[in-house]
């Protein structure tokens, strides 16, 4: 009995539950300098300006576009380090859902790329206080997703990420031919790719904040496609059949 209970404590050590669930969005910030990218203006590739970044402060980059959501509120924001130059909260306003995005120094987009996979993994887990209320953060979080440029098309990862938790997490990655790139990463940690691309993109936040929109209620991976393929449609008026091909679901 004594090992049981011991068993049983061991176990709920490693898998805390929350009370809320959590969506962790990495954000790449677009880097002019330092990443393999098409040149964009200078005010809006600075990757070390996240107020201005093309990413997170213009108008649809994450912290702008969620911003002005009716469906998200801010509770809280600050910088975490000088990688993560900005990390913001938000609360769903009807659902039992915390959003929470980190900008990253464009310079270190290959940390950001790392976190995201050790997150998929379950092997970098943190938590957050929000409001006397503790959340999971990376590997404890529900969904994690990464937005930017594909660091994989300038850079190789060793690590293969294999899962170290057996739990399955969701996962979205918007940024150029990540199913292509992302693939072995994905299936080596055990994620679910709810939603990533087969081509050239531009990963603004009109995408994934319409395709959190179904999800958080629970939507099949085929409705979470067309939420945010009819998104990149209405800004990148690029027909539905284009969306549709660009931004799919599943292995």
């Amino acid at each position: 009995m004594k090992k049981l209970l011991l068993l049983a404590f061991v176990s709920f050590l490693a898998f805390p539950l929350f009370s809320q669930e959590t969506i962790h969005i990495m954000v790449a910030l677009c880097d002019n300098k330092y990443q393999g990218i098409v040149k964009v203006p200078k005010g809006i590739g600075n990757g070390q300006d996240p107020h201005t970044n093309l990413y997170w402060g213009c108008g649809y980059g994450i912290r702008t576009h969620f911003k002005k959501s009716v469906d998200w509120k801010e509770v809280k924001r600050y910088k975490v380090d000088d990688i993560c130059l900005e990390r913001i909260v938000f609360k769903h306003k009807t659902k039992n859902y915390y959003l929470v995005a980190d900008a990253y120094d464009g310079k270190y987009i290959s940390d950001c790329t790392i976190d995201f996979l050790e997150s998929c993994a379950g092997s970098k887990k943190d938590t957050l206080m929000v409001n006397n209320t503790k959340i999971g953060l990376h590997g404890n979080a529900k969904l994690v997703a990464y937005i930017g440029h594909n660091g994989l098309m300038d850079f190789s990862l060793a690590n293969t990420y294999k899962n170290t938790d057996g739990e399955q997490r969701d996962a979205i990655i918007l940024a150029c031919y990540s199913k292509r790139y992302f693939a072995p990463y994905l299936q080596s940690a055990k994620a679910n790719p709810v939603l990533w691309s087969t081509h050239l993109m531009s990963p603004e936040a009109y995408t994934i904040h319409d395709a959190l929109a179904v999800y958080i209620n629970g939507g099949s991976g085929a409705a979470i496609r067309e939420a945010a393929a009819t998104a990149y449609n209405k800004y990148q008026k690029c027909g539905m059949k284009g969306a549709r091909g660009l931004l799919v679901t599943g292995f």
